[in-house]
């Protein structure tokens, strides 16, 4: 039986990344967002290793290494308020811990520690679990995120206004800085309702049916994925927390939010985002050259055109037909993915699944966004004033800033 490792931390989004990096190493996650279900799982679970926040909204985190103690069982701490040598060194002779990890934190290294912790007869996966995705990545199903089948959108994109300032990474190192006018991308009506295809012959007269077997069939279609109970949920309003959780673990991978028909992915290099990836039309690089007013419609099908019949990229087409230089290239493609990753804070409802690979890895181009830059500009671009109504507790007040 793969072992339990108990993982106490009252951010939601952090707990279903670290249970992901749990599962992918072929141990069983136990996560607890308060002290007292934590305590509940130590007699309930008895995990054999944990690892537990110091600040927790009912306790402290102390309170539940005292019991873990009580329990023999190894643990280490995180915390993103109580740094310091003095912090961590108080942490291992007056409460045990095993580690100290301050926020944000090498992923990796806390799984090595979490490793540590176990017998030494502990099996672990032979996939994924390293932190950074690179020794043996866990398999990516096309269908999962087919790019390829691009789509239109059936609801209307708002406009949007992108600073002039890009900064190019390589090596996960800022290598050049390119500077030019605001892009405004203008806003995109949704496409035309299209009606159904006529059938192309008459359906197939009805025939007998097992009953159980239909009723089996549909029973497994309905079940959850082996293995993906901590990779994916509701998007809702959790964004800014995916991001931040991803920040927290400087963790490397991918984050893929679908909302109908449209799915985009966010790639992240060591908890930064880094780049991005859409199925939406509007979204690849020719129309949104036209969104912005780079190019002209009438250019882009002459481009397109081009591209189908020599089977190169739309943005070395253009520079080949005079209307991009190739730093212009370089600018506009940085924009382009900016422009996905912001505007997915227009989403208020959705899905999200965690995967850990590295395909960021293989783009030519990857743009520096801090994570808090990030969330605090795309709030302020796409939610809507309502939204961050419903979102304010009752107590708090707007003050203008």
């Amino acid at each position: 039986m793969p072992p339990k490792i108990l993982l106490v931390d009252d951010n939601q989004e952090l707990l279903t990344l670290l249970a992901r990096l749990v599962e992918a190493e072929g141990w069983t996650p136990v996560p607890a967002a308060k002290g007292k279900s934590a305590l509940d799982a130590i007699a309930v679970e008895r995990p054999a290793a944990a690892v537990v926040d110091v600040l927790l909204p009912d306790m402290m985190g102390y309170d539940v290494a005292h019991a873990l103690r009580n329990a023999q069982v190894p643990f280490v701490f995180m915390t993103g308020v109580f740094k310091g040598g003095r912090a961590a060194a108080d942490a291992r002779a007056q409460h045990g811990a095993a580690g100290y990890f301050e926020k944000p934190f090498d992923a990796k290294r806390l799984i090595e520690a979490l490793r540590g912790l176990l017998p030494a007869a502990t099996p672990t996966a032979s996939f994924g679990g390293n932190g950074n995705g690179t020794d043996g990545e866990e398999p990516i199903e096309l269908s999962d995120f087919d790019v390829e089948v691009a789509v239109e959108s059936e609801e209307p994109q708002a406009a949007m206004e992108l600073t002039g300032r890009v900064a190019l990474t390589e090596d996960g190192k800022v290598s050049a800085v390119l500077k030019g006018d605001t892009v405004h991308a203008a806003p995109v009506a949704p496409a035309p309702a299209r009606p159904p295809p006529l059938p192309l012959r008459a359906p197939p007269p009805p025939r007998a049916v097992d009953v159980r077997a239909a009723a089996a069939k549909d029973a497994a279609a309905k079940k959850p994925a082996q293995g993906l109970s901590h990779t994916e949920g509701k998007l809702e309003d959790n964004l800014p927390e995916l991001i931040t959780a991803f920040w927290l673990a400087q963790q490397t991978g991918e984050l893929t939010l679908q909302r109908g028909k449209v799915k985009k992915t966010l790639y992240f290099e060591k908890g930064r985002p880094c780049f991005a990836i859409s199925n939406l039309v509007t979204d690849r690089f020719g129309p949104f050259l036209v969104r912005v007013g780079k190019i002209t419609q009438q250019q882009l099908e002459l481009c397109q055109a081009a591209a189908d019949k020599t089977g190169r990229r739309t943005g070395d087409v253009l520079v080949e037909m005079g209307l991009l230089k190739e730093t212009e290239k370089l600018y506009y493609v940085a924009q382009q993915v900016k422009a996905i990753i912001y505007s997915v804070f227009g989403w208020e409802d959705g899905s999200f699944r965690l995967h850990f690979t590295d395909r960021a890895a293989k783009e030519a181009i990857k743009i520096d966004l801090h994570p808090a830059n990030l969330i605090t500009r795309g709030v302020k671009k796409l939610y809507k004033p309502e939204r961050l109504y419903r979102l304010l507790s009752p107590e708090d007040r707007l003050a203008p800033s």
